[in-house]
């Protein structure tokens, strides 16, 4: 289960990308939902981080994305996909609006 803004992260991210290559796009995106998908029976591979909000987050990095992703939810909630370069004041902003 994901927030229409981690929706949004990945049109984005697509978009960014497929402005130079459509394949590569679509093979970011692929390898995105590839690393969601086992989140969901096991949550092993994850890094714990800071809350910066109410909720308690963990990341999944994919190349250099985040995912963003509340593991105490039912079903597991992805809160936000981003670029993993952001400054991380930035990153903690983004992700406080999305309480």
């Amino acid at each position: 289960m994901s927030l229409p803004d981690a929706f949004a992260d990945l049109d984005e991210i697509w978009e960014f990308i497929a402005a130079d290559n459509l394949s590569a796009a679509d093979g970011v995106l692929k390898e995105i939902y590839e690393a969601i998908a086992p989140l969901f029976p096991s949550l092993i591979w994850a890094m714990v981080a800071p809350n910066p909000s109410s909720r308690a987050l963990r990341f999944q990095p994919v190349r250099d994305f985040l995912i963003a992703y509340a593991p105490d939810e039912k079903p597991l909630l992805v809160i936000a996909v981003l670029h993993g370069h952001r400054n991380p004041r930035v990153l903690a902003a983004i992700l406080r609006e999305r309480k």
